[in-house]
């Protein structure tokens, strides 16, 4: 059974960090790209990041570029996202999400598989 388990989000004063985990199992790390995508309150779902485990190949949002870091820790299959800068805007439920196929994910953020969420809330 494919699982995703988020961990990392919490409250944090704007400029401030967090890293979010995305711990997963049941499936082969290697075969497939894993995404962080959020959604805010009242808008729709944004892809923010992917990584495509076999080759390291990532992608992030305009909204995240030099601010977040994805990165995998194969040894433990875990793909982490750093988060750095932090404003009210990123302000949401952040979802980890797993599939098999990288360009379908990146273009349409479809994804098979997907996490829990975990709430990141930044305050002003």
């Amino acid at each position: 059974e494919v699982q995703l388990v988020e961990s990392g989000g919490g409250l944090v004063q704007a400029g401030g960090s967090l890293r979010l985990s995305c711990e997963a199992s049941g499936f082969t790390f290697d075969d497939y790209t894993i995404g962080w995508l959020r959604r805010a309150p009242g808008k729709e779902r944004e892809q923010i990041s992917s990584l495509r485990v076999s080759d390291g190949s990532t992608y992030y949002a305009d909204s995240v570029k030099g601010r977040f870091t994805i990165s995998v820790d194969d040894a433990k299959n875990t793909v982490y996202l750093q988060m750095n800068n932090l404003k009210p805007e990123d302000t949401a439920v952040y979802y980890c999400a797993a599939d098999t196929h990288y360009l379908k994910a990146l273009v349409s953020g479809e994804y098979d598989h997907w996490g829990q969420g975990t709430q990141v809330t930044v305050s002003s």
